[in-house]
């Protein structure tokens, strides 16, 4: 087998491409389904007015809480952003924490995430956020319940980062960012099913933030004010002894597969492809539950796979398997909004 670039998986899950082909325009499906759309859309509409008017009680907290999150199904690169944010608060003098709903965890209990922690019971995006941000992680359906538990551990704690939070209404922010994928942008502007959007569109005229992550200007230029944000990341840790580094030379010559279980693997799959590898690509569905035989490749010499796929599949992994850490880049203005909503000077 002779490997080759791929930026655009060729074995990408069906569900998913099914998903993109529909969602990023007009289709005689999604007009099939634009009347379930209105209804969502009304559904939505109806629960944020009970909140906004207090029919449905909002739980405020003794800190204030910056909530990242999105409008659209699927990855926008909301989990790098958390990560930036921090650590910049962290260089600052704050002590952040980072509440979570963990998406698939049995238990809905509140409950702290170590870096240890079983993807499996907690979530894979807690456990990445526990492994690599330095501060306390909490998950539970109820972000206020998990909040109020985190603080009672942690008095110390200081701002509360609510990862993919923004339609969780219950919990009163101080802050909303909003990340859009540079690429797809909001698809094709219609709401589930017919599209890929939570909320409206209109939605990100209410948020303080727009972060745009990658893509072209004409997505960003969509919405005044809005910042940019790239996700960087050119060496490889191997899953099995992480702390053999490389660089993606390493991979020349190599029969390399990449696999991705995350919310828009192409991106992930340009980013290897923008690093020079070539490759073989294989997507699952977001969230997707690793077993040794999705990873046992037998005709790759290396396998690389993004951090999320990995604390999923480092109890099976094998010294042929790679992550590659990303960390987000945003406009520095980004920075500044945060310290003046949280009432902060920046340093001189």
């Amino acid at each position: 087998m002779t490997p080759r670039a791929s930026p655009l998986p060729d074995l990408l899950c069906p569900t998913a491409m099914w998903l993109e082909r529909h969602w990023q325009r007009i289709t005689a499906l999604g007009i099939a389904l634009y009347p379930l759309s209105l209804l969502f859309r009304a559904v939505v509409a109806a629960r944020r007015a009970a909140y906004t008017h207090g029919v449905l009680r909002t739980g405020h907290l003794p800190v204030p809480v910056i909530v990242v999150g999105n409008v659209t199904v699927g990855g926008t690169g909301k989990t790098p952003l958390v990560l930036w944010l921090a650590a910049f608060l962290q260089q600052r003098g704050m002590q952040p924490a980072i509440v979570s709903r963990g998406y698939g965890a049995p238990e809905t209990t509140p409950r702290p995430v170590a870096p240890t922690s079983a993807p499996a019971r907690f979530g894979d995006e807690p456990v990445l956020l526990a492994q690599r941000s330095g501060c306390p992680v909490w998950v539970g359906r109820d972000r206020v319940a998990a909040a109020h538990a985190l603080l009672a551990a942690h008095p110390s704690t200081d701002v509360i980062i609510s990862d993919d939070g923004l339609q969780h209404y219950r919990l009163a922010r101080d802050i909303e960012i909003a990340v859009v994928d540079g690429t797809r942008g909001l698809g094709n502007g219609l709401m589930l099913p017919a599209g890929p959007l939570r909320e409206p569109a209109s939605r990100l005229a209410t948020v303080d933030a727009v972060v745009v992550n990658g893509g072209g200007g004409a997505v960003a230029d969509a919405w005044p004010g809005a910042l940019t944000m790239r996700l960087e990341g050119r060496e490889f840790r191997n899953v099995l002894n992480p702390g053999w580094v490389v660089g993606p030379e390493h991979f020349q010559r190599k029969r390399v597969r990449a696999i991705a279980g995350i919310g828009h693997p192409p991106r992930f799959f340009s980013h290897l492809d923008a690093l020079g590898l070539q490759f073989e690509a294989i997507a699952f569905e977001d969230h997707h539950a690793y077993t040794a035989r999705d990873i046992a490749l037998a005709d790759a010499e290396a396998i690389v796979m993004t951090e999320k796929d990995a604390v999923k599949c480092a109890a099976f992994a094998s010294e042929v398997h790679w992550a590659l850490p990303v960390a987000a880049v945003p406009d520095p203005e980004l920075g500044e909004l945060v310290l003046h909503k949280l009432k902060i000077k920046s340093p001189p």
